[in-house]
């Protein structure tokens, strides 16, 4: 274009990602794995004094303290991997936004009851054959976390499936507002199944898997679930959610954190 007033611009070549050490892969996917756990705790905290029941509310408590434990484990073991001398406080209370690395569907923001439970669903079922698969792992602790998270996710993904039976076969009431909540859930579910960089590194390694493979077992396992209760599968959503393991994350993802890291970050270095 001679002559023209952009024939001296400049376009920059696409910037490639710098590619990952071993050791900040390994990271990267034992974060993957906590954070997924850690962010879905603090989301299911937001329940307490607000479930249908008190029984309710100790059993969502409960969900919340099974996770938050396997988020413990998995961080404090991804800074001993990473050997920066993070610990599992500095990865839950001093990471940006950007830096987590969990799917969107824990991070969404609280809705209704019908609604929990259908993420609940999905997330516990896709948890469960998750960890099944990680209890052979090569990185034998994480192994061990797997072989007791599969026994606590086993009871989560019970509980939602009585729940999601009871009011989808329920009233006419309750069967519309857990088919609904299922609508709204759907266009998250996706992101679950996604392959990424940590999770292909760790199949090499022989430390993980990939989340595609697994995406089979927990459709049937939901479906069947949603067959019983009178509930339709959703069709494909007109978007689904990805990026969170990117650290690309939702607006609620921002409230979120500043919530929980309030207190740690208002007084830097203190224990309790």
């Amino acid at each position: 274009m001679s002559g023209s007033k952009y024939a001296d611009v400049v376009v920059a070549a696409p910037r490639t990602p710098p590619e990952l050490s071993p050791t900040e892969q390994h990271t990267a996917y034992l974060l993957s794995l906590g954070d997924d756990a850690l962010i879905y705790a603090q989301r299911l905290g937001s329940w307490i004094t607000r479930a249908p029941q008190i029984e309710e509310d100790m059993a969502l408590g409960n969900v919340a303290l099974d996770l938050l434990g396997q988020a413990r484990s998995l961080l404090t073991h991804a800074g001993e991997v990473e050997g920066r001398g993070r610990d599992e406080n500095a990865f839950a209370m001093l990471r940006d936004e950007r830096e987590f690395r969990n799917v969107h569907l824990v991070e969404a923001p609280k809705a209704d009851f019908g609604h929990e439970m259908a993420r609940m669903l999905w997330f516990a079922s896709y948890q469960y054959e998750l960890w099944t698969a990680l209890g052979s792992s090569a990185d034998e602790q994480l192994a061990a976390i797997a072989q007791k998270a599969v026994k606590e996710v086993d009871y989560h993904r019970d509980h939602a499936t009585q729940w999601v039976l009871r009011l989808g076969d329920g009233t006419q009431t309750s069967h519309d507002r857990m088919q609904a909540g299922l609508e709204s859930v759907h266009p998250y579910v996706g992101e679950l199944g996604e392959d990424y960089s940590a999770a292909h590194w760790a199949v090499q390694a022989g430390v993980g898997v990939l989340p595609s493979p697994l995406a089979d077992a927990v459709n049937t396992y939901v479906s069947t679930v949603l067959d019983e209760a009178t509930l339709t599968m959703p069709d494909a959503p007109r978007w689904n959610a990805r990026g969170g393991r990117e650290g690309v994350h939702s607006e609620a993802m921002g409230f979120l954190i500043a919530e929980m890291q309030h207190i740690a970050r208002s007084h830097p270095g203190a224990t309790w």
